[in-house]
């Protein structure tokens, strides 16, 4: 009886060993199986680069802060840095009166190592009782510069004004309003 349990044991490892042999160790199915193999590493290579309601808070110095939100979120890097290609986004400069400027858009690249972000496509400026619309705006913090360009529209208590640029030094707060032909004029509609 024991012999029998033996061999049938035996049998059955080689059976194993066969099906093994023929399913994952044959030529013509070894380059399907890497195949697959290098399509999961890339399908979880994109999916873990991929994050939903990212938040970044920065303390730009001991009384200014810089928050920005998005609801999804690429990491990708480029160049040594680290690029975070941001959708659906909402950024806050909080200054030392804790007055806070508000930015919306559409998309965003934010890069995590100089906080510098390049806003896109819906952008939307909020600061007090002012608003500003356009199609792109950069913060430049290493310059303390905020460039709002592309289709701009400024409205206020006072009127609106269409240009091609609007330049705000984020620290004296000084504006420059400015079309990008020089023969061209801004235009003002006073309320």
């Amino acid at each position: 009886m024991k012999r029998i349990v033996q061999f049938s044991l035996f049998f059955i490892v080689i059976l194993t060993l066969f099906f093994f042999n023929k399913l994952y160790l044959s030529k013509n199915n070894e380059i399907i199986v890497k195949s697959d193999n290098l399509n999961d590493q890339i399908i979880s290579k994109t999916e873990n680069n991929l994050i939903k309601n990212l938040k970044y808070e920065v303390n730009l110095d001991q009384n200014k802060q810089y928050i920005i939100t998005s609801d999804l979120s690429e990491l990708i890097n480029s160049n040594n840095s680290e690029i975070i290609k941001m959708q659906k986004v909402k950024a806050l400069i909080i200054d030392q009166n804790r007055i806070p400027l508000i930015i919306k858009s559409d998309n965003a690249d934010y890069n995590n190592d100089n906080y510098s972000t390049k806003f896109r496509n819906n952008v939307s400026i909020e600061y007090m009782n002012n608003k500003i619309f356009s199609d792109k705006a950069d913060l430049d913090f290493e310059n303390n510069i905020a460039k709002i360009f592309e289709n701009v529209r400024y409205e206020g208590s006072q009127g609106s004004i269409l240009s091609d640029n609007i330049k705000i030094n984020l620290i004296t707060k000084k504006i420059d309003i400015y079309m990008n032909n020089e023969n061209d004029k801004v235009q003002l509609n006073k309320n």
